[in-house]
């Protein structure tokens, strides 16, 4: 008889990596790997929380002349004696274990109030991608060294008195970056000298250093006047108003953690590069998120508040965010308690909250602001319908080049009033009752909904002559205006009445039938709208979670995604002090169930909602056709049978 090989895949085909081992083998899950910049901003970082926590004046970052780089503050210093419960010196522990720091415990009593580290991964990652790694922190008298070598101890930790008259208190961290794990390891000087200057302007009055040993050179940056001073060195064009600035910050008496809130200084320029920077907790949120929406939000709210208040907006004209955003020039500081970012690198704030928490400030500001100087709230209102008249114009002749012959658009299609297709988007909504919820809670101006009764036909293996035939087919390719094409046509794209064209289906098993099928529908039928970057799928909410308020936080309402976004809530309510079972939970059979305002909150509002991009991604087209067969086609019974008993264990069965 015949005995397995042992290439078989068995019990002991599994490896659990641990330790920093994770970090090694998969590096880009958590830092960028293009330059060694990330690395070293996790350094920089802890620094910046030091000060930000009111415990440090001076951050020094040097360059050395063997290619190391280090970071030196003048903060608490990280402490060095045993782990009460891992029995193990505390700067060991923060530089070799993932999720273990000093910032998980918000507000007071914590060891940090508001802070960019989260995850306590940082450093530890530092740490695993460095040929060595010395730590040397200055702390009540003592002085504490330890050595690392890629992500090892190699020199133990070492404790000594500090000299006599020595009261210095701080951390210093050299790093050797190891380059196997970077396209290149040489650090972009540009960008780390902004990453240095914008610490320095968020900081008012701390001194922020970059010497470079190699060319003897030393930049300081330091910022009395802050974010007003930065944005008037950084802007292109000249302001047509003179710079709004301002801060909020949340009381006992508002909505939000105390502390939180935000400072910002805005310009408007007619011409010019805008300049447009953001920040969380002193972290630089490249890819912006929800405190930029809330800026932006505030800023619309309180324009269209002063154009309708003086009677400005001619005949016509129809005034949207972007029109008042366009020429804006910003930078935007927002301080969150428990913020959520997406991904390790943070380049990007996903906290629904923080929209309302910057608009709550900046709103009233601005409004108070061009009612006090009503010949600056006209030049601002006149900018503002400028950018409104020129977008419109451009959406006119968008349709003019399609011609009068355009089909009878479906009875069943909500349509929006823009006709930008760049705004424009398009819900294909599983359901008449959820239809209904969405055409109350979109956004008329600009969301078109498209309700479809039933399951949609599988059209893997339908002719594209027959496509027609059935109803619901037809009119999804008139309400998109694209004809059914194949992978190597050239379809007339020009006909698009949309640029997002959304698969909105329920949370459970059947919406995801619905999403495969209109998927399969699109991939077979519609290829260049997935090429074009034009399909996405809406991720409603499978829970809501209501809690009772607490202290002097209100009751809430969350919404979690799935099982693992429910533990993280429920989690986060129980160190807040809620007691077991105090929450109320509720489960969303179908979007059918949730009321428009629901809707819109999680789902349809730009700000708040998920929705994915759909891309091919790392499988190259035949790949993908191929696994679509199995799945899809009617003769593959034992493929899918195949397919099924290999991947049956990654289901998760929804009963």
């Amino acid at each position: 008889m015949a005995t397995k090989p042992p290439s078989d895949y068995s019990e002991g085909s599994i490896r659990v990596l641990k330790g920093l081992e994770p970090v090694k083998q998969r590096p880009g899950m958590y830092t960028r790997t293009d330059n060694p910049l990330h690395v070293i901003q996790e350094v920089l970082d802890n620094a910046a929380d030091e000060a930000l926590a009111g415990h440090g004046k001076r951050i020094k970052t040097t360059l050395h002349a063997d290619g190391s780089i280090s970071v030196e503050d003048d903060g608490r210093g990280i402490p060095f004696g045993l782990h009460p419960e891992e029995k193990v010196p505390v700067i060991e522990i923060v530089y070799t274990r993932l999720h273990a720091g000093g910032k998980f415990d918000k507000g007071k009593g914590g060891a940090y109030s508001f802070s960019g580290g989260l995850h306590g991964v940082g450093v530890s990652v530092t740490n695993a991608l460095a040929k060595r790694l010395e730590v040397t922190t200055h702390r009540e008298s003592q002085v504490a060294r330890i050595v690392f070598s890629g992500g090892d101890v190699i020199e133990q930790l070492q404790i000594r008195k500090a000299v006599e008259g020595d009261r210095r208190s701080g951390t210093s961290v050299r790093v050797w970056i190891d380059p196997k794990y970077f396209e290149t390891a040489q650090l972009p000087m540009a960008e780390l000298a902004h990453l240095l200057r914008s610490k320095a302007v968020l900081m008012p009055g701390v001194v922020v250093s970059l010497v470079n040993e190699k060319t003897k050179e030393t930049q300081s940056w330091q910022y009395k006047g802050g974010l007003r001073d930065y944005l008037m060195q950084t802007l292109t064009g000249d302001p047509v108003i003179p710079l709004f600035e301002g801060e909020g910050f949340a009381t006992n008496n508002d909505n939000f953690a105390e502390g939180e809130g935000a400072q910002w200084c805005v310009a408007f320029t007619e011409d010019g590069q805008p300049v447009r920077e953001s920040y969380v907790n002193l972290i630089p949120t490249s890819a912006g998120g929800t405190h930029e929406s809330g800026l932006r939000d505030g800023l619309f709210n309180a324009v269209k508040s002063f154009v309708d208040l003086h009677s400005l907006l001619p005949k016509g004209v129809k005034l949207l965010p972007e029109d008042v955003f366009a020429r804006a020039s910003y930078v935007l500081s927002a301080k969150v308690l428990d913020p959520q970012f997406q991904g390790q690198i943070k380049e990007r704030l996903n906290s629904r909250d923080a929209v309302r928490l910057v608009s709550s400030f900046v709103r009233p500001a601005l409004e108070l602001w061009l009612n006090h100087h009503v010949e600056y709230g006209r030049k601002l209102a006149e900018l503002a319908i400028k950018a409104a008249q020129s977008r419109q114009r451009a959406g006119q002749k968008v349709e003019k080049r399609k011609g009068s012959g355009v089909a009878v658009l479906p009875g069943k299609l909500t349509d929006c009033e823009s006709r930008d297709i760049s705004h424009n988007e398009v819900f294909l909504v599983e359901g008449d009752s959820a239809g209904g919820s969405a055409k109350m809670g979109r956004d008329k101006e600009s969301q078109a909904i498209l309700p479809l009764r039933g399951k949609v036909l599988n059209t893997w293996e339908v002719e594209r002559d027959r496509l027609f035939a059935n109803t619901e087919i037809h009119d999804i390719a008139v309400a998109i205006g694209v004809d059914p094409h194949g992978p190597n046509d050239t379809p007339d794209l020009s006909g698009l009445r949309y640029g997002k064209v959304c698969i909105l289906s329920d949370a459970d098993v059947d919406g995801s039938h619905i999403q495969v099928l209109l998927l399969t529908l699109f991939f077979r039928h519609f290829p260049k709208l997935i090429e074009s970057g034009n399909v996405y799928v809406a991720r409603p909410p499978l829970f809501r979670v209501d809690a009772p308020a607490r202290g002097k936080k209100p009751a809430s309402k969350t919404y979690a995604l799935d099982e693992g976004e429910l533990t993280a809530i429920l989690d986060k309510l129980r160190k807040e002090g809620v007691r077991e079972g105090a929450w109320n939970i509720s489960r969303f059979k179908g979007l059918g169930e949730m009321s428009a305002e629901q809707l819109w909150d999680t789902t349809l509002n730009p700000d708040t909602r998920r929705l994915l991009p759909v891309h091919l991604g790392a499988m190259d087209f035949a790949a993908t056709e191929n696994l679509i067969t199995k799945l899809m086609g009617k003769g593959e019974a034992a493929a899918r049978r195949e397919l099924m008993e290999l991947h049956g264990d990654a289901v998760e069965i929804d009963v």
